[in-house]
């Protein structure tokens, strides 16, 4: 896709407004409740969460597939809960790109554009211009069954481009394609996104790929939002333990302790170890009515080190080495953690080591609702 001219596609603005959206299913099945959410114009929109989430379930109301148990559902201005798919003026990529065997490349890129009934030459115009932006003018004659995976993605996306749609939905276009794959597909995505100046909302229970593609992160879990966020936001600020745990590879460690006073500044005890605040985690704690918290703290924020300040002495029960780092996998004697090290300092299994925490990088948890006491 390198070298590609800025595409002529006529830009069309888009906001998708979901207010206090509910689905419920067979009565008493809740799917999603209470979505109340904005995607901006030109927004990169990724809704991620575990499988069962309702994030499908979101799409495919936007989409008009699946229709509204409560609640109201805009495109810019105008509310859409009642109109036909067809006339919503949206473009959907599905997981199993959906081409038609028997029909071209060139054929399936038409499709959509005959039923509607554009001239010849409006759609051979937009189909050769979808294939360019995507690179693969040089495949119009061939059949489906002649390409690889990752080139019947880019016809499934050039099949939505050719609509010049108000607004892209992907519903996890890249869970059937291999590793290396993905990560080529997540970037040429992205471009495309950057070309168009398009509205996108993207499904996916990969939290690698919200994280390198969004824009915009809509975090759910079992139906409910748990955090709109940046990507940055979502992995230094978590709203709550969910998200702390959910964001990031390998997840925030989670360890639950309680306050003790030292002197007259407070501390974390767990086991037989103690780890000192800083002024915000001290301030932080002024919120719970109990002396129980959780402490959640990633693993490149455990060090190995000597004894002294908020160190922890812990048994190496695995390591895997994984090029330029390790990820240690530690236990005490009711704990376990995974802490990150360089190779140079790399520790043998089944080890005694020391390890440090970086307390100015912690988080801080209420030990019931799980929500986040720092934001």
């Amino acid at each position: 896709m390198r070298g590609v001219c800025k595409p002529r596609i006529t830009k069309i603005m888009a906001q998708v407004t979901l207010k206090d959206v509910t689905k419920i299913y067979d009565g008493d099945v809740l799917a999603v409740e209470q979505a109340d959410f904005q995607i901006p114009d030109e927004s990169f929109t990724v809704l991620v969460g575990p499988s069962g989430c309702g994030k499908s379930t979101i799409l495919r109301m936007i989409a008009g597939l699946e229709e509204i148990t409560e609640g109201n559902i805009y495109i810019d201005d105008a509310r859409i809960n009642d109109t036909p798919p067809k006339d919503r003026d949206i473009a959907m990529v599905f997981q199993n790109y959906a081409l038609y065997p028997h029909m071209t490349v060139y054929k399936n890129m038409a499709f959509g554009l005959k039923l509607r009934k554009y001239s010849k030459a409006e759609i051979e115009t937009r189909v050769k211009e979808a294939a360019e932006i995507l690179s693969i003018s040089h495949l119009l004659n061939r059949k489906p069954k002649h390409l690889s995976g990752g080139e019947r993605q880019r016809v499934a996306v050039g099949r939505a481009i050719v609509r010049h749609p108000k607004v892209f939905l992907f519903d996890e276009p890249l869970s059937n394609l291999d590793a290396k794959l993905r990560v080529q597909m997540r970037m040429e995505i992205s471009r495309l996104h950057d070309r168009l100046n398009a509205t996108i909302v993207y499904v996916t229970h990969d939290q690698v790929e919200a994280m390198t593609m969004g824009d915009q992160i809509v975090v759910l879990n079992e139906g409910k939002i748990q955090q709109i966020a940046d990507p940055g936001t979502l992995y230094h600020k978590p709203a709550n333990q969910f998200v702390g745990g959910f964001i990031g590879t390998p997840p925030m460690n989670f360890i639950e302790t309680h306050i003790v006073s030292n002197g007259s500044t407070p501390t974390l005890r767990f086991e037989n170890f103690e780890v000192e605040l800083n002024s915000q985690l001290q301030s932080a704690l002024n919120t719970l009515p109990g002396d129980a918290v959780t402490l959640g703290i990633r693993p490149e924020d455990i060090h190995i080190g000597e004894n002294g300040k908020n160190s922890i002495g812990t048994q190496v029960e695995l390591v895997e080495p994984l090029g330029n780092h390790a990820l240690l996998y530690l236990r005490t004697d009711q704990n376990n953690f995974v802490a990150q090290s360089d190779l140079i300092n790399m520790p043998q299994h089944n080890t005694s080591l020391t390890v440090n925490f970086n307390m100015d990088k912690a988080h801080l948890f209420h030990p019931e609702t799980g929500d986040s006491l720092i934001m």
